[in-house]
Formats: C-alpha cells, sequence, structure tokens
C-alpha cells in the first residue's frame, strides 16, 4: 500500500483529536496550532517538519519518523519518544514543555533542547551525548546509566546527575550547577 504523500502544505488551527489524521508522508509541512493530543500516530514520516504552538500531549509515536523535525512552542507532556524510527531520527525543541515524558533507552544525539520544560522526564540508559540542554529546567529529571559524553548543560537549572551513574566525559556544566552533580553526597558548596 502507497502512503499519501504531502509536500509544503501548511496545517493551521486544526483538531486532529476530533478530525480524521491522515497517516501519510509529510515533508516540508508546517503544523501551527494543532492539537495532536492521545493520537496514534503509527508509521506517520515527518521530514523537515515544523511544529509551532502545537499539543501532541500523550501522544503515541509507534515508529514514527522524525527527521530534522522542530518544535516550537509545543506542549509535549506524557510523550514515549523511544517508539520512535531511529532511522535519521533528529529534532530540536524550542520553549517545549516536555513534562513527563520519556526517551529511555533512545539514541537522542540528534536533538537539542533550549529553553524547554524537562520536569520529571526520563532519560535512562539513553544515549544524550553533544546534546545541548540550553536554559532548560530539568526538575526531576532521570538520568540512569545515560551516556552524557559531551553534553552541554552549562545554562540548564535544577538537574541531578549522578556521575558515578551515567557517562560524563567531557560533559559542560556551569559552577552553579555543581550542586546537581554533588546532590547524593549531601555536602553543602556555598
Amino acid at each position: 500500500m502507497i502512503k499519501k504523500l504531502y509536500e509544503d502544505q501548511e496545517f493551521e488551527n486544526r483538531d486532529f483529536a476530533k478530525e480524521k489524521f491522515i497517516t501519510a508522508d509529510y515533508e516540508y509541512c508546517t503544523f501551527t496550532n494543532c492539537i495532536f493530543s492521545n493520537l496514534q500516530l503509527l508509521e506517520v514520516h515527518f521530514m523537515e517538519c515544523l511544529f509551532n504552538d502545537c499539543d501532541l500531549s500523550s501522544v503515541k509515536l509507534i515508529s514514527t519518523a522524525l527527521k530534522t523535525v522542530e518544535f516550537n512552542q509545543c506542549k509535549m507532556l506524557g510523550v514515549s519518544f523511544g517508539y520512535c524510527n531511529p532511522f535519521l531520527l533528529s529534532a530540536r525543541f524550542n520553549e517545549c514543555q516536555l513534562g513527563l515524558s520519556s526517551f529511555v533507552s533512545m539514541n537522542g544525539n540528534a536533538f537539542s533542547f533550549s529553553h524547554c520544560r524537562l520536569n520529571e522526564v526520563d532519560f535512562s540508559s539513553a544515549n544524550f551525548s553533544h546534546v545541548n540542554f540550553d536554559n532548560c529546567d530539568l526538575s526531576g529529571a532521570i538520568f540512569d546509566q545515560t551516556k552524557l559524553q559531551g553534553a552541554n548543560f552549562t545554562t540548564a537549572k535544577n538537574y541531578i546527575v549522578d556521575p558515578e551513574k551515567n557517562q560524563l566525559k567531557g560533559a559542560k556544566f556551569s559552577q552553579d550547577g555543581l550542586s546537581g552533580l554533588l546532590k547524593k553526597y549531601q555536602i553543602s558548596i556555598s
């Protein structure tokens, strides 16, 4: 069965929770103020797509391809990215709410986060080497057996990363963030 292809299309103010979302390949498309919440996106391919002010909370990304996709000011609460198609997986998140989402066991080293709220996000057993967490709030985020070599936390805040349980070689942290690396030792830094 050949999937439908949408190229260079703009989708605005659409509520796909109420109207049918078509499983297709979307290339160079823009989605603005669209609602995808609670949808099951099975084998949908997004390539070079832009999502602006969209609600993707609790969306199921099953074998969904995210190839050089950008999310701007999107609400993406409770999304499990671990079921995405790993081929050419690449995404940028700008000013997004990703609370309670999961990146468990995935290769996210082609991701970047800027001014995002990543509260209680699970990064366990994932590879986020060389990822930039620019001005992100990581309150309650879980880093356990996570590869973070070369990751940049210099402007991130509220993170707790155990150096004994994660791979941190070459990772960058600011002096203000040292308490997040030493939390388990219950020492005071002033």
